[in-house]
């Protein structure tokens, strides 16, 4: 297999606040490939987005973020202390890396027309004389599914459904024709039917840059959906990445017991509203001192005093879950503790 488009290891967030450090990741790595759609799941509060923003350097300067390995392409982005190098990220964000928000609404500039902001992308990121920027603004603003371009191109972000915002966010994520796009809840605060357009958006732009081995990092909560739209997922817990495994072992092969968990509270996987489970206990206070090495201890029913002492190394499976061999991308799992996987599978799309 080449070389990572992202490799990441050991990635470590803490914010600094009046009362204190917050340990807010611990020990976060993975890998993408290029063409390879990842899904960062777990519940709201684990760690996702913030994970996204950390690797791309743009938290504020209350965040300390350091890691043992970041590299985009092969090009290292940590500076001597280990900690994001600004001047390395230039030229990435944008251009090599395009990043989709949550709230697009907020993340347009309020004062604007969308047109102006596509336009100001491309002039920056392709080199793209004015006019020319113009014309192929117009064209995103059209691909991107907007009726009537030109009148679109002078619209402001107020004028437009929460629907037409995220539109216009793939939009500008898209048009300086990354190699990588992290699609941070690229849905939230949208109804289903439009949940399933932008989606399709997504899928049919990506599609079409296909020849450049587009690779997504598409962070979500909602784990059927990540298991219907990527290829392999990572489940974070709290700030801890403790599952990866390909999203066609999803139903019969998670092995962690918070993975099993998120999987039964899934819509999903229930057949009535009265038998929709959900995820046991609470999201641990990540203020605390004295937080347990796995921080799924207090709400596991398998957790033992190791559990609490001792952090469990994300390890990749072989053997009985076969995962690798038959879905052609490799297992891994942190937890002393595991599922055994020869349970009935859940009825979630896979």
């Amino acid at each position: 297999m080449s070389a990572p488009m992202l490799e990441v290891d050991g990635l470590t967030l803490r914010f600094r606040t009046p009362s204190g450090l917050v340990n807010v990741l611990d020990n976060v790595g993975f890998a993408l490939q290029a063409g390879e759609t990842l899904g960062l799941v777990g519940e709201s509060g684990s760690g996702k987005s913030v994970t996204a923003l950390a690797l791309a350097g743009l938290l504020d300067a209350r965040a300390q973020v350091q890691a043992r390995t970041l590299r985009f392409q092969g090009r290292d982005l940590l500076n001597s202390r280990g900690e994001p190098d600004p001047a390395a990220w230039q030229g990435l964000r944008g251009r090599r890396i395009g990043f989709v928000f949550q709230s697009p609404r907020r993340a347009l500039h309020p004062l604007r027309p969308i047109g102006a902001q596509l336009q100001q992308v491309l002039q920056v990121h392709r080199g793209l004389k004015p006019a020319a920027a113009r014309q192929e603004a117009l064209a995103w603003i059209e691909r991107v599914g907007l009726s009537d371009p030109a009148r679109r191109f002078k619209a402001h972000a107020h004028e437009l459904s929460g629907g037409q915002c995220q539109r216009v966010m793939i939009a500008l994520a898209l048009a300086g024709e990354p190699e990588l796009l992290i699609a941070d809840e690229p849905t939230t605060g949208l109804d289903v039917s439009t949940q399933a357009r932008v989606l399709d958006l997504v899928a049919e732009l990506s599609g079409l840059a296909r020849e450049r081995r587009l690779a997504m990092l598409l962070i979500t909560h909602d784990l059927a959906l990540a298991a219907q739209r990527c290829a392999r997922i990572a489940v974070m817990h709290a700030g801890q990445l403790v599952e990866t495994l390909p999203s066609a072992g999803l139903r019969d092969g998670a092995a962690h017991p918070y993975t099993r968990q998120l999987l039964r509270a899934t819509p999903q996987s229930a057949a009535t509203l009265e038998a929709l489970r959900s995820v046991d206990g609470t999201l641990p206070d990540l203020t605390r001192n004295d937080l347990p090495a796995c921080r799924f201890a207090e709400r596991c029913d398998r957790a033992e005093a190791r559990c609490r002492a001792q952090a469990a190394p994300l390890t990749r499976l072989t053997g009985l879950t076969g995962l690798g061999t038959r879905f052609g991308a490799p297992h891994a799992l942190a937890c002393w503790h595991p599922v055994q996987v020869f349970h009935p599978p859940l009825p979630i799309a896979a």
